[in-house]
């Protein structure tokens, strides 16, 4: 299968995207995430990467079997300028630059998504507390 891959332009600067769905497993259920990549100067330049994990939660069959949170062009947009300001270059050639949730998570959500490390590192903090909180907080407003 190939990946699609989405144009944003952003004042005089287009970028490119793609987003993949994966899933994570966390102690309480099984979590969408999607990976996100962008590219600014094309397939050799700096990318950014950030993996978005879903805050929807309660299904009685799981998140993973009914969730379909996927970014919208105004989320991809939140994640560059964030990124931007927070050290992507990516006219800079080779190599990724990663929102990570260790770095990142305390000063960066979207509605629909959290930041989260256990795609890259299964080991990492469990996913499911977070997303109950998010839920609940998106519940109250």
């Amino acid at each position: 299968m190939r990946t699609r891959l989405r144009q944003l332009r952003i004042d005089d600067r287009t970028f490119v995207w793609s987003a993949k769905i994966r899933h994570v497993s966390g102690s309480g259920d099984c979590h969408r995430c999607i990976r996100l990549r962008v590219w600014a100067a094309g397939k050799t330049s700096r990318a950014l990467q950030a993996d978005l994990l879903s805050v929807t939660w309660g299904s009685p069959w799981g998140a993973c079997a009914t969730d379909t949170a996927y970014p919208t062009s105004a989320d991809v947009r939140a994640v560059i300028d964030y990124a931007l300001l927070h050290g992507w270059q990516p006219e800079e050639q080779g190599g990724t630059f990663v929102l990570s949730e260790q770095e990142h998570a305390v000063d960066f959500a979207l509605p629909e998504f959290l930041l989260t490390d256990r795609l890259r590192t299964p080991e990492s903090a469990d996913p499911t507390t977070r997303v109950i909180r998010a839920d609940e907080a998106r519940s109250i407003t």
